[in-house]
């Protein structure tokens, strides 16, 4: 099962031959040479659609085709929005502000036709025609000449006159056969590198149209930022409130009433001290043990809340005595240039001993690794194991606990745990906080 809590992509600089390899680069290509005539179709269409329903209005068929135009560009800019995030992984939420409910019809069109990132849609629409027209040249024309220079050596035989020259001052520089025209091969490729460039260029650009013209303005943004800021708090005071719940019980049910038995125990041998010297002798043998099953509660306690290792030493030992203890084998690679925040390294730690308590306790994995990276402005910490799988990050589970935790700095987690396995918790962490 794939259950994904939150989502932050994030991207690094790209070579030359990474970009050749990375899906993006093609799928903006393809977006480029393909898209020309879906923009053509929305032109043409919407443009007869509009003035036909505004030349009819005076008869109300009209209205009802206006009604009809408005609908249809605003599914076709919700399906531009999925194929922008496709060709260039652009993320453009739906900017429209809420329709009335238990409201007929016509309200729900007014509201419509009142919200702004619906006249915002049919620009886009009518935008994407002329810079499919530009985009489709500029894409055809420089992938044919690299092309075209790639192929040289082959097609030369094939031109009509069975040659090329170039003339350069009052000298001509003759490409007649294959030998003559094999530095073009290099050249074409070259090319080609210089054309994954400029399709990710104009792919960043068309997404930076897009996401201005159909995603949320700057205030709507701010909103969303804001709800986002607030539920995060939200979950981030609730796994608060659930941590110190659970250090209650332990408490109680746990060392509070080995101490009280401690206690008893002593009472009871200080009664029978003259008594019952060998009595007493007994309960207080007894009492020392209880007391130093107390004391290592206390620890595992105190451990749960912060663990003294983490702050003295950082969270690669902290993570490599968390795998020491585990019932499976656990690989560590911890490779962070400088120590996080002290409220990322602790969330970091307690969702790695989490999730290895979750190995141990329903997994049946032989194996599990742990691995904690810098990525840019994040701090990527995976948990993986070789299990059975079907993890969920049910509500009031343990996962859903993390992702709360998670939360409360702006992180993300998410659970990657098909039936059958492996499974793969990943969490994002700000690392600065």
């Amino acid at each position: 099962m794939n259950s994904t809590l939150e989502m932050t992509p994030s991207r690094r600089r790209s070579g030359p031959l990474r970009l050749a390899r990375e899906s993006l680069t093609w799928r903006s290509a393809a977006y480029l040479l393909l898209h020309f005539p879906l923009g053509l179709a929305y032109f043409v269409g919407f443009t007869v659609l509009l003035s036909v329903s505004a030349g009819t209005v005076i008869i109300w068929v009209g209205v009802l085709g206006l009604a009809l135009a408005m609908i249809l560009w605003r599914g076709a800019a919700m399906f531009e929005r999925r194929l922008a995030k496709a060709a260039f992984g652009v993320d453009i939420p739906d900017p429209y502000r809420p329709l009335p409910k238990g409201t007929n019809l016509f309200a729900k069109w007014k509201a419509m036709a009142a919200d702004p990132a619906t006249w915002k849609d049919l620009v886009y629409l009518f935008l994407v025609f002329p810079l499919g027209i530009v985009e489709f040249a500029l894409s055809v024309g420089m992938w044919c000449a690299a092309l075209a220079l790639i192929a040289m050596p082959l097609t030369i035989n094939w031109q009509d006159g069975g040659y090329l020259y170039l003339t350069v001052g009052s000298h001509e520089i003759w490409f007649d056969n294959t030998l003559t025209t094999l530095p073009a091969i290099p050249l074409g490729i070259a090319l080609a590198f210089v054309v994954m460039y400029v399709v990710r260029g104009v792919g960043y650009a068309h997404g930076a149209l897009a996401r201005f013209l159909l995603g949320p303005n700057e205030t709507q943004a701010l909103r969303a930022r804001t709800a986002q800021l607030q539920a995060s708090r939200a979950r981030g005071v609730d796994a608060a409130e659930a941590e110190r719940r659970r250090i209650e019980r332990d408490l109680h049910d746990g060392a509070q009433q080995q101490l009280l038995a401690v206690a008893m125990d002593l009472g009871r041998a200080r009664a029978k001290l003259e008594t019952d010297p060998a009595g007493a002798q007994e309960l207080i043998q007894q009492a020392h043990a209880g007391a130093k099953e107390a004391i290592a509660e206390l620890r595992n306690l105190a451990r749960g809340i912060y663990p003294a290792i983490l702050t003295d030493r950082g969270l690669d030992a902290a993570i490599s005595a968390v795998a020491a203890r585990a019932q499976v084998p656990v690989a560590v690679e911890v490779d962070l240039p400088t120590r996080p925040p002290a409220a990322v390294e602790s969330i970091a730690y307690f969702i790695v001993s989490e999730a290895l308590t979750n190995v141990a306790k329903y997994a049946r994995a032989t194996r599990a690794a742990v691995r904690i990276t810098r990525d840019q402005n994040w701090i990527v910490v995976e948990v993986s194991d070789n299990g059975v799988g079907g993890a969920e990050a049910t509500p009031g589970g343990g996962l859903a606990g993390l992702a709360d935790r998670a939360a409360g700095i702006d992180g993300i987690l998410t659970v990657n745990s098909p039936p059958g396995g492996p499974t793969v918790i990943r969490a994002d962490l700000p690392a600065v906080w």
